[in-house]
């Protein structure tokens, strides 16, 4: 048996409970938990050149064979997207070492924690533990978004709590009626079962699926399920709100794979459940984010609404349903992660040098590092509007050449040209809206400052990379839709 597979979990979780169980002894809590979050990169590499060979693998948890056993499935999605939340944990790690890990208490063991609930849900075969990690995930972040103790957190959290409660249990119900319907819950197995399903079967499956739809609407942001999302992220600290970046994401490709691996092509009479509604909700939310950026009063909350863009950006590709498009929505993925991420991090340093004004969108003193911070946000903000020769760029035109509609390039078009009249506002209020002396008090931290570099190169990384990226991508694309295998491999532990 691959071990490997079940490192991504075991890691943080050791981490997490023993960074409770430790004496009260700083250094020695931030070592292990930068050890155990660095060594999920090399770890992630590790399992994405396993899973680059096209052979699915499995991870029976006990010994017990699918579909009775709780096992983990590694394929080249779930490779991915553990590498992209390793890559930005051990950032934001480094981040928060420089200081903002001391605002509270359990700062590390709750990023461990968070991180346990991602890489669960990538690698989780069965609809019952991707709730479960899921649950792991949400009862950090919450923790995580109130810590510092400031009202705006205070009332932020309140939304994103409430709502992500309704959402579980709405989770909860959808489990319980697929599985007095179909008799399984490994997600494998219920493809075959939903293929074969008639009868009274087929309607019943079909309320579970859209329920299924509504939970990872809300954990993707879709319109209209985007209210926690704005105010949440603005709210929260920097090395909170960039790990954040990639919670919408977790939403995203849980829906990605329920709508290729159960209700895709291959779903009999519920071939393509969803597609008809995601489509449209996509788009609308890439024009409301948009809006929203224009409308933002500060820099946090200008990039919590181009997260919202880049989550229904995200979904309009896996509305398409094309291997093509789904591709593209994969190297896109990786690109929004990290420069929000990247971008998060840079509000912060700038609103360290501007006093009470913080990264409000009004006049304030001068910035102390006004060239360097400015470079930065510059090339920040040409990322993630997509212009040339960014990775943002790169990923809109793969999509925009997957699917030739008139409504997807319109709503893509005009969201960026938004996004370019945003990002430039916030800019020159900044940078050249500024009083003629700078606060004495002004601070570069140096580590922070490698940190937030770090995740803007990956941008260029993203580019000089882009050949065998685009072939992984597409390799884990056409594996998505070719589902025999996956339901070979559960066949095959069948006793």
């Amino acid at each position: 048996m691959n071990h490997l597979l079940i490192l991504p979990i075991l890691l943080p979780m050791l981490a997490g409970a023993l960074l409770l169980v430790l004496p009260s002894h700083e250094r020695l809590k931030r070592g292990l938990s930068l050890l155990a979050t660095l060594t999920l990169v090399p770890v992630a590499l590790a399992l994405l050149q396993q899973a680059d060979d096209g052979q699915l693998r499995i991870y029976a948890l006990g010994d017990w064979r699918p579909p009775f056993g709780i096992v983990l499935l590694l394929d080249r999605l779930s490779a991915l997207l553990l590498l992209a939340a390793a890559v930005l944990g051990s950032v934001v790690v480094l981040y928060a070492l420089r200081g903002d890990d001391r605002r509270g208490p359990r700062f590390h063991a709750l990023l461990q924690f968070q991180l346990l609930g991602i890489n669960g849900s990538f690698l989780t075969g069965d609809l019952f533990n991707l709730f479960v990690f899921f649950e792991v995930l949400l009862i950090a972040s919450y923790a995580l978004l109130l810590y510092g103790r400031s009202a705006e957190r205070v009332r932020a959290g309140l939304h994103y709590v409430i709502l992500n409660l309704t959402g579980s249990a709405l989770f909860l119900i959808a489990l319980g009626l697929i599985y007095g319907v179909s008799g399984t819950l490994n997600m494998a197995d219920l493809s075959a079962r939903v293929a074969a399903a008639t009868g009274d079967q087929v309607p019943l499956l079909a309320v579970a699926g859209a329920l299924l739809l509504l939970v990872f609407a809300l954990k993707a942001a879709l319109l209209p399920l985007y209210f926690w999302l704005p105010r949440a992220y603005a709210a929260a600290s920097a090395p909170v709100a960039a790990l954040f970046a990639i919670m919408t994401k977790v939403g995203v490709y849980a829906i990605l794979r329920v709508c290729t691996l159960i209700f895709g092509d291959d779903g009999g009479e519920l071939a393509q459940l969803i597609q008809a509604w995601l489509w449209p909700l996509a788009l609308a939310t890439v024009a409301l984010g948009a809006i929203g950026a224009l409308a933002a009063r500060s820099l946090p909350l200008l990039l919590a609404y181009m997260v919202l863009v880049s989550a229904g950006t995200l979904l309009a590709a896996v509305a398409i349903g094309t291997p093509a498009a789904h591709a593209a929505a994969l190297y896109y993925l990786l690109h929004s992660t990290w420069v929000a991420g990247g971008l998060f991090l840079l509000a912060d340093l700038i609103g360290r040098q501007r006093g009470s004004k913080g990264g409000d969108l009004v006049q304030g003193p001068a910035l102390e590092n006004p060239m360097l911070l400015g470079g930065m946000f510059f090339f920040g903000a040409v990322a993630v509007i997509g212009l040339p020769p960014l990775s943002g760029f790169l990923g809109k035109l793969l999509l925009l050449r997957s699917e030739p509609s008139i409504a997807l390039w319109g709503v893509l078009l005009l969201g960026g040209f938004a996004a370019l009249v945003a990002f430039s506002r916030a800019g020159s209020t900044l940078f050249w809206r500024v009083g003629l002396s700078s606060l004495d008090s002004a601070e570069l931290d140096r580590g922070r400052l490698f940190a937030c570099v770090l995740l803007l190169a990956c941008s260029l990384g993203l580019v000089v990379l882009a050949a065998p990226l685009l072939d992984y991508s597409s390799a884990a694309a056409a594996q998505l839709h070719d589902v025999a295998p996956y339901r070979a491999l559960i066949g095959e532990g069948r006793p």
